[in-house]
């Protein structure tokens, strides 16, 4: 009893971190070229010096801007807790310039304890933002405005992004403005009065680095040996975990993953379901795990094809993968059909199907896309006479083959011998 709750409590600690962004990103703040560090400057410099300052965190979906932008105010906020106040908008809630100002109006009350109206009109909300601005920057107090989806911002009149840049050009103000963006070209979107008063800093949020991920696993994976945790089964299960990252498979595991998506948000989810297939009986990490994870989340369209076709349809695709391996470079349905027989004649096949049911699951096949005619240029023939091709691998058809519940022992046979 007492090993499974020491499973179950790792299992849950492992989960618990995976969620947690700010756990997740911490050891990539460390180096002083981070975009921790460099972002931490500009605002910590904005509020010891009383200067404004605005800058654009500008990278894919899931590289962690917000994430690391969060972790920098929640340092900032803990030294300097009287000297900073926060306002957070949404392009995709605050893009109307009304709805902005309101939503700006609101935050500066609730965090100064003042009385919010909801009647108040664009100009009263706008002109309380400008008071607020010279009246925080008169106490030494840095207003940060976060602008996730900028780029949303930068659409219509611009208004909102005008009224705060402009009211920064004040010597009394003190305020920083931070966009947030997966578009890199967002800075180009401004208008030329705003473009002209924005700072033009940038910071771009890249894939990780393989040393940075390395350390990212290590870090995310690895169970404290000084925790609440058994300290022997601590130090078994990251001795285990340090064999499974060194391994050439799980490195071609990563790797294959990431191909399609390199941010740590995509690497966040393959990681949270890996640790979910974990055998609670073991209670250690495999690299079993990791393989499942890898093949349940890559969708693979042309293996689910495959599972939905007929036996016949099956016969079909292997006849047309043994002929392009006999190099026959063009082929068509009567090709196809010539060597179906071939194949009956050589297995003696009891199984026996009418040729207008043949044209059908070719046909099927067509519609499916597994299959496609070579050109266009024969679209006024017969269906059995255009010359067709394959659109899977002959991996993707071996791995359908096995996959498949009831697949004719013959047809693996035959795919054995070809590939």
């Amino acid at each position: 009893m007492g090993r499974e709750n020491t499973v179950e409590e790792a299992l849950n600690l492992l989960r618990s971190r995976l969620c947690n962004p700010s756990f997740v990103f911490k050891p990539l703040s460390d180096s002083p070229d981070s975009n921790y560090s460099k972002l931490k400057f500009i605002i910590s410099s904005s509020v010891t010096e009383a200067c404004n300052n605005s800058i654009l965190l500008l990278g894919p979906r899931g590289s962690g801007k917000i994430a690391v932008l969060e972790l920098v105010l929640k340092d900032l906020l803990l030294e300097f807790p009287d000297l900073i106040s926060v306002i957070k908008l949404s392009g995709l809630l605050h893009s109307d310039d009304n709805c902005a100002f309101k939503e700006i109006s609101r935050q500066l009350c609730a965090e100064h304890q003042l009385l919010f109206s909801k009647m108040a009109s664009f100009d009263d909300n706008s002109q309380f933002m400008i008071a607020m601005l010279r009246e925080c920057g008169l106490a030494h107090k840095t207003i940060i405005f976060v602008l996730d989806e900028f780029d949303l911002f930068a659409q219509g009149k611009q208004r909102v992004l005008y009224s705060l840049l402009d009211a920064m050009q004040s010597v009394t103000s003190q305020a920083v403005v931070i966009g947030v963006s997966c578009r890199l070209d967002a800075d180009q979107l401004l208008e030329k009065r705003v473009r002209s008063r924005f700072s033009h800093r940038k910071l771009l949020f890249l894939p990780p680095s393989k040393e940075d991920l390395q350390r990212l696993l290590e870090h995310i994976l690895s169970l404290p040996v000084d925790s609440t945790i058994s300290h022997d089964y601590a130090v078994e299960f990251n001795a285990k975990l340090q064999k499974i990252l060194a391994d050439e498979k799980f490195k071609q595991i990563i790797i294959t993953y990431m191909d399609s998506d390199a941010t740590v948000n995509h690497l966040l989810r393959f990681l949270f379901r890996a640790v979910s297939y974990m055998d609670l009986g073991s209670g250690f990490l495999s690299l079993e795990n990791f393989k499942t994870a890898l093949s349940n989340i890559q969708r693979q369209p042309k293996l689910e094809c495959i599972k939905d076709c007929s036996i016949l349809e099956l016969h079909i695709l292997v006849c047309m993968k043994r002929l392009e391996v006999k190099e026959q470079n063009s082929y068509n349905f009567n090709s196809v059909m010539k060597e179906y027989k071939s194949i009956r004649a050589s297995f003696q096949m009891s199984e026996y199907y009418a040729w207008n049911i043949c044209l059908r699951a070719f046909e099927h096949l067509l519609q499916r896309e597994l299959i496609c005619f070579t050109d266009n240029r024969g679209q006024n023939q017969s269906v059995e006479f255009r010359p067709a091709k394959l659109l899977i691998s002959s991996h993707e058809l071996q791995q359908g083959l096995k996959s498949y519940r009831s697949c004719p022992a013959i047809l693996l046979k035959l795919m054995d011998r070809e590939v």
